[in-house]
This record gives C-alpha cells, structure tokens and sequence, in this order.
C-alpha cells in the first residue's frame, strides 16, 4: 500500500464508465468510513483535504490518520489537496507528502488563472505529483469557498481547450449547474449536459472533475430534522444525473455534503435516543457505520453503476 498519484485510476476511468470518488476527511471516523467502503467495494480512492479541514485537525494528523488507513486497509489511496488556494499551500502540501493538489484560480481573471495554475503545475510535475484546477464558478458555500449563485459562471468550452494547452494540468474542475453545501437548487435540478458534451469533445484525454455532487441524500435530511435538526429545503444532485455526467469522462466525482449528513443524522439520533449517553464511541461509531454505508451506496449506484472497476 501507499500514496499513489489519480493519474492511473483516471487514465481507466477515461476508457470506461465509472468515476473515482473524491471524499473529505475531517477525523478519525470519517476515514475509517469510507476506506472500510473502500475496501469492501474494491474500489479506487481518493481522500482529500480542505482549507477547513486544516484548520479543524491540522495537517500531520490527518495525514497520519490516512497512513493508517493505508496500513490497516491494504489500499493504496491518493491523498488530495481541495481547493488550495495559493501557490504557497499546493507548495507545501506537495513538500508534505500530498500526491495531488488543487489549484483553484477560478476566481480570478481567465489570464490570471492559467499563470498561477501553470505555476503550481511546474512545481507539482517536478516532485510527481499531479494538478486539478477549476475553470468557471461553483455557486454555494463550503468551507472557505462562498460565490454567490448571481457571480456562478459555467465553464467555457473553449476556454477549458486553451485552459488545458496552456497549462499543461491533469484533470479539470469545470461548472455545469453544480453548487457547494446542502442547498444546490432553489427549484428543479439542472446540470448543462451539452456544455458537458461540447467539453469532453475539444479535450478527450482530459479528465474532468465534477465538484459540489452530494446528492443531498433525502433520508439523512429526514433523519437530521427529526432528531431536532433545522435543514428544510435541502437539495442535491440526482444520482441519475451524476451518472450520466460520468459517461462524458467525469472521472472525478467530489462529495463532502453527503458525508456531513450521515454522519449528523446518526449522531443525532442517538443523541435524542439515549439523552443520559456520554461516550464519544458511542455516537461516532453509529457516524463512521453511516459514512460507510453511505459511501458503498455511491460506489455501488453512481461511480460504479456499470460495474467496470
């Protein structure tokens, strides 16, 4: 086991119709979660780090908490930085040991983003470690990142094949309809199929990411309101959908959202259940059963619903 690189797991999710999971990590219990679905799904795995999650449990453990998972689990895993949002912190991560970093300059101006992404691609190639970077705006909010759906900007076609030449980067985070947090559309859910189509056509052997794709599962909202919880109006991205953007070469699907949930809804219900429970095991082991169950569910019925791993 160790940490490898996406390049290998993208380059045979790009011949065949399944996407890699990307999910974030905050603790011990989240970890434990997904690479015990992992394992039991045989399936490829990418663990990633957010601003937030740096700040919460601070790099050194969560990089130890992922080598133990690697020692105990047997699986090699790629250890991902999300959305970094310098060149300093895709430096340091790299220095640190992380086989993949993201790069987000979609904020800044078009020329803008390709110099600094270019950069980082630079610096990450030399010590062989691979670069997503984003083009077009997610709307939403999810740790450090909050773009109004008013600002939100679909990814350019044509900018992405320019984007790509000139950067040289491994993998594209492009904005389709997808959105950060729990609340991803105000009225009928809607992903841009043919920008999708139009994307994959002028940059084939590149693999695209797809960010904000939680489903927003309904039972965990339910579950998160009936145990004294305050999320009315929830809402994510049908699995349907999902699967249809894995055939046109999303290789990366990121979810984070949906781990939240599940981990919260079950916390909470035996919280309320067993209001005298003070044992931390008590309720965070139900959490990681949660996380696990939920992460076999999209291994099984959105990455690898064409069961090609």
């Amino acid at each position: 086991m160790a940490f490898i690189t996406s390049k290998e797991m993208f380059a045979k999710a790009l011949e065949s119709d399944y996407a890699v999971g990307a999910f974030n990590v905050n603790n011990m219990e989240i970890v434990q979660g997904i690479v015990d679905a992992a394992m039991a799904e045989k399936a490829p795995l990418i663990l990633q780090v957010s601003a937030g999650a740096r700040d919460y449990a601070k790099p050194a453990y969560l990089r130890k908490l992922v080598e133990a998972a690697m020692e105990d689990s047997g699986l090699d895993i790629v250890l991902h930085l999300d959305h970094g949002a310098d060149f300093e912190i895709c430096k340091k991560c790299v220095d640190d040991g992380f086989t993949s970093v993201m790069i987000d300059g979609s904020k800044h101006e078009f020329e803008k983003n390709i110099a600094l992404t270019k950069q980082v691609v630079e610096y990450a190639h030399a010590h062989g470690v691979v670069v997503e970077a984003e083009l077009g705006t997610l709307a939403g909010v999810e740790d450090a990142v909050s773009v109004s759906e008013r600002d939100a900007k679909f990814t350019n076609p044509e900018q992405a094949a320019e984007f790509v030449a000139k950067t040289g980067v491994d993998s594209l985070a492009i904005a389709i309809g997808t959105s950060h947090g729990a609340y991803k559309f105000k009225g009928d859910p809607y992903l841009d199929f043919e920008r999708l189509a139009a994307i994959e056509k002028l940059i084939p052997d590149t693999p695209l990411v797809l960010h904000g794709a939680s489903t927003v599962l309904r039972e965990f909202v339910d579950m998160c309101n009936q145990y004294g919880g305050n999320i009315p109006g929830a809402q994510g991205v049908p699995e349907d959908m999902i699967r249809q953007a894995v055939k046109h070469h999303v290789c990366k699907v990121n979810i984070d959202t949906d781990l939240r949930l599940a981990m919260t809804a079950a916390i909470r219900k035996v919280l309320v259940e067993n209001p005298a429970e003070f044992d931390p095991r008590k309720y965070l082991g139900p959490g990681r059963t949660a996380i696990k169950e939920m992460v076999q569910h999209k291994i099984r019925n959105v990455l690898n619903a064409s069961n090609k791993f």
